[in-house]
């Protein structure tokens, strides 16, 4: 397994920096906008600046409104074609989406206008040879932020999954959402490696599991989760792609970026170990 970070957790920082940080502090891999990337410093300079860090891609973020509107959601559609293309020439094989627990629309319209729409999605990242990670969300207080439930666990999103019908479309296994869902490190065994497109990593803090809240999360390492026991199921079952850290929270954690990032390198030691 690739050792990754997102940018949640470490705080506002330019992308070339990032990735040279990154590198720096032993991780192999950072979630950004390859698009983006590729604007601010051309392609070849973006290929470049990967080769010499030694650092992958691990995944891009579906920029593509699919929860809204009809007109939101083709715009970004029509868009998605070139940012699956920057991810494709610059290695990166990932791009991943989350799904909330409850909705303001009835529960079964909405589902049935979001397979259409991720599938379509799905279709336009498989022509570049990337997948499509849909992340389940567990936290009990977003289960009742809007007038419906709808889907908060892996077996329900693998339901989702195969209602989309497509090879190219699997599970973000968070291990945060995990913990707040019940799902033990033994329930991992029972997937297999192709259904996992994505990782995050990240800890909590020691509350009753329906208090904790998702944008108040605790650095690998400083909390309850049995980490290392999920990624020992992860190795069992054979997944070898990315775990990128996710630290949401409500302020910017104390710092600067070289102490974030070596915290960061602490914990990853830890329950890597």
């Amino acid at each position: 397994m690739k050792k990754g970070l997102t940018k949640a957790g470490i705080g506002a920082i330019d992308d070339v920096l990032f990735i040279q940080k990154a590198a720096e502090y032993g991780f192999e891999a950072v979630d950004l906008d390859a698009k983006q990337l590729v604007d601010t410093i051309g392609l070849e300079s973006a290929q470049q600046l990967l080769k010499e860090q030694g650092m992958i891609i691990g995944s891009i973020g579906l920029d593509v409104e699919w929860r809204g509107t009809d007109e939101q959601f083709k715009q970004g559609l029509e868009g998605l074609a070139l940012s699956a293309a920057r991810a494709e020439q610059l290695g990166c094989k990932a791009c991943t989406t989350y799904i909330l627990p409850s909705t303001d629309e009835k529960a079964a319209s909405f589902m049935a206008r979001s397979i259409t729409r991720l599938r379509s999605c799905a279709e336009v990242l498989g022509v570049y040879g990337i997948r499509l990670g849909l992340e389940f969300v567990g936290p009990h207080h977003l289960r009742t932020a809007w007038k419906h439930p709808y889907i908060w666990t892996a077996d329900e999103t693998l339901e989702m999954i195969d209602a989309i019908g497509l090879s190219n479309v699997g599970l973000l296994v968070d291990f945060y959402h995990c913990h707040t869902t019940g799902l033990t490190p033994n329930d991992l065994l029972r997937l297999k490696e192709n259904q996992i497109v994505h990782v995050h990593i990240n800890d909590a803090y020691d509350l009753p599991i329906e208090q904790l809240l998702d944008n108040d999360r605790a650095y690998p390492g400083e909390g309850v989760i049995d980490l290392s026991g999920y990624l020992s199921s992860l190795a069992q079952i054979g997944y070898h792609g990315v775990v990128s850290q996710e630290i949401l929270s409500p302020k910017q954690p104390e710092g600067t970026w070289d102490d974030l990032l070596a915290r960061s390198r602490s914990g990853f030691g830890k329950v890597f170990k």
